[in-house]
């Protein structure tokens, strides 16, 4: 049984979590860096319909989708070793964070993959014509063009999908990463105020998503300005095409 609750320690508590928050911020970081690239490596074949990799692509992307987190986690963990082992690759002595950042990275890119594959769909194709019609090349039309375009539409599911991953960055500590969760465990089993930690541990996860959200909200105003001004002009354009016609008609 836990001791009588004690509010004050909530405060004592905070602190001491926070000196490991550098841990937590390196595995999200290196996994959502890690999950862009292969997210963006899985939905090339999809987009382009390559043979045989568009097929592995999809299955891969609906396994890791379709499984928790937590069992990827340990199947990465006990069974990477595992697979290295006969080609003389000892993984036995390795630190666990790189286990979490992989399997972090493994799962971030299923979700980036269907991101950007919605995203660059949802870029009307005439644009893309328009843009040979004008001489640009393929990969002048991707990157002046769709990527644009796409990158507005895929912002707000990208920051989503990040503040899923630090929330799932929690589950680390099952295999021994000392990180925030993990120094929790730690003060639980010193102290047994589970209560006091798991609200603190509450806190700070919750200001940073909050601290997380605030900045994506600025960046995805950054990013749809030139939509704005867009739609100002094409507002302003439409309204002196009515004030033209009104005159038209009352003279």
């Amino acid at each position: 049984m836990g001791k009588s609750f004690d509010l004050s320690l909530v405060l004592d508590f905070i602190p001491e979590l926070l000196r490991y928050l550098h841990i937590t911020l390196i595995v999200l970081g290196g996994s959502i860096v890690l999950g862009l690239v292969g997210g963006v490596l899985l939905a090339v074949p999809r987009l382009y319909r390559i043979p045989v990799l568009s097929q592995l692509a999809t299955l891969y992307v609906s396994f890791m989708r379709g499984t928790p987190i937590l069992i990827k986690l340990f199947l990465v963990y006990y069974g990477l070793p595992e697979l290295l082992k006969p080609i003389g690759i000892d993984l036995s002595r390795t630190d666990p964070l790189l286990f979490v950042i992989v399997t972090y990275a493994f799962s971030d890119a299923a979700s980036f993959a269907e991101i950007f594959r919605g995203a660059v769909r949802s870029v009307d194709k005439g644009q893309t014509e328009a843009a040979y019609a004008a001489g640009m090349t393929t990969f002048q039309s991707f990157r002046r063009i769709v990527v644009p375009q796409a990158l507005i539409v895929a912002f707000p599911n990208m920051a989503n999908t990040l503040i899923g991953s630090l929330k799932d960055t929690s589950l680390a500590f099952s295999i021994g990463v000392m990180d925030m969760v993990g120094r929790g465990q730690t003060l639980i089993s010193a102290t047994s105020h589970a209560l006091e930690v798991y609200i603190s541990l509450s806190v700070v996860y919750y200001v940073i998503v909050i601290v997380l959200e605030k900045g994506f909200a600025v960046a995805e105003r950054r990013l749809q300005r030139h939509e704005r001004k867009r739609v100002v002009h094409k507002s302003t354009v439409r309204a002196k095409r009515l004030r033209e016609v009104v005159q038209k008609v009352r003279f």
